[in-house]
């Protein structure tokens, strides 16, 4: 029998700091975008000058650095194209995410050893288009999300060895195919897929009929109505097996806009699956406790979207679209002094001297502590940390890694 290969676990990074958080929390690569030519606008970005950081810091750590500008682009857009990923490919990207064939064509010209990897927003969702995509030079596909674990098998079967398939395995689901939406541009004249996205999906509606204009009949099942296109999102962590039969070289994790804390949190969720699962795939089962620092994240609760079965009408979220959100980040570690037990925190919300807080690790389990030991940057105790992006003292019972998170219940 073929053995299994062990799949690449791939992070979403906004930033440089949450690139460096997805490397510590145990990623494998990170995709990321430019300030231009990217669909998540809403994400800080990375100028040339922090892709440079970002890519010499992930070298450094082994993993690899995917520039996302996977537009739909304008004639406008595509001028611009060639001078910005010359900028990116200097800048030490691996590759880059597309979707379009004419900056697949750029992509060829200006930067040819840059490996190309061809986006979701392709609407991959055949064997013969994904071999199509290798036979014109791509090394990955990102195949749709709207495919199933079968599908993909036999699209695995079917297409050259050497071609990458990578799939979403957590995240945000969008309503329409692919994510090429353009409610976005009727409703509020944001482009969608220019990276502009309103979120109509995430919309209350009401209903109209053509005869009777003007009166709107609610469409509610609780007094904040109904959420009809709200999908829930993505959580494939209980079938990583599946996946890696299924033959997914990549598993992405969606969240370019994102927190630093969702990064950790999920990152080290899927990196202890993918781990356990390679040991003894027969054998896979998921940890219950994996499920539950996920349900510790902000989402909209969980679905396993396409890959096992056509989704019914339990994949929405009717009720709200809001995230369920049940703890909040309130400081990372920045150093660690293991003579004295003291930790440097770069403070994130407020949080006071005798409560209780727990610790989330790069390797390990989290562990929960009140705090006795507050002091400000100085060593002056202080009975309250107030003032968010400064550094406090905390002295800690456990050794903690830079990186490691702060997070506290949040109160009913």
């Amino acid at each position: 029998m073929k053995s299994l290969k062990k799949p690449e676990l791939l992070a979403p990074a906004g930033n440089l700091d949450k690139l460096k958080t997805a490397v510590i929390y145990g990623a494998d690569a990170v995709y990321v975008g430019g300030e231009e030519f990217s669909l998540r606008v809403a994400a800080d970005n990375f100028s040339a000058e922090d892709m440079r950081r970002g890519a010499e810091y992930a070298h450094e750590h082994g993993k690899r650095v995917y520039l996302a500008a996977n537009i739909i682009p304008h004639n406008s857009d595509i001028n611009e194209f060639p001078d910005f990923l010359y900028e990116m490919t200097k800048a030490g990207i691996d590759a880059v995410i597309l979707s379009d064939l004419g900056m697949f064509k750029i992509a060829k010209e200006v930067s040819p050893e840059l490996d190309i990897h061809i986006s979701t927003q392709a609407n991959i969702v055949n064997k013969r288009t994904a071999q199509a995509w290798y036979d014109l030079g791509a090394k990955r596909v990102i195949t749709a999300r709207e495919m199933s674990l079968s599908e993909i098998g036999e699209m695995r079967r079917y297409v050259s060895d050497e071609l990458e398939i990578e799939a979403f395995v957590h995240g945000a689901m969008c309503i329409s195919y692919s994510g090429r939406c353009l409610l976005s541009n009727y409703m509020a004249n944001r482009e969608s897929n220019l990276g502009a996205c309103a979120h109509p999906c995430r919309w209350k509606y009401y209903l109209m009929e053509e005869q009777r204009p003007g009166e709107y009949m609610p469409v509610f099942e609780n007094e904040r109505g109904t959420f009809i296109y709200n999908s829930k999102d993505l959580c494939m962590i209980e079938h990583i097996d599946k996946l890696i039969r299924a033959g997914v070289d990549s598993f992405k994790i969606e969240g370019r806009v994102k927190s630093e804390y969702y990064v950790a949190a999920v990152v080290k969720a899927y990196r202890e699956a993918i781990d356990r699962c390679m040991e003894n795939p027969d054998a896979f089962r998921a940890d219950p406790e994996w499920l539950e620092e996920l349900e510790k994240v902000s989402h909209r609760g969980y679905t396993t979207g396409f890959y096992l079965d056509r989704p019914s009408e339990t994949e929405q979220n009717y009720k709200s679209s809001s995230y369920i959100r049940e703890y909040d980040l309130v400081g990372i570690v920045k150093a660690y002094d293991e003579k004295s037990g003291i930790a440097d925190v770069l403070q994130k919300n407020r949080f006071f001297r005798g409560e209780a807080i727990e610790f989330v690790r790069p390797v390990g389990k989290f562990f929960e502590q009140k705090i006795d030991y507050l002091t400000d940057s100085n060593g002056i105790d202080i009975d309250v940390a107030n003032k968010p992006q400064s550094i406090v003292k905390i002295k800690t019972r456990e050794p903690l890694e830079e990186g490691s998170m702060l997070r506290r219940r949040v109160s009913k």
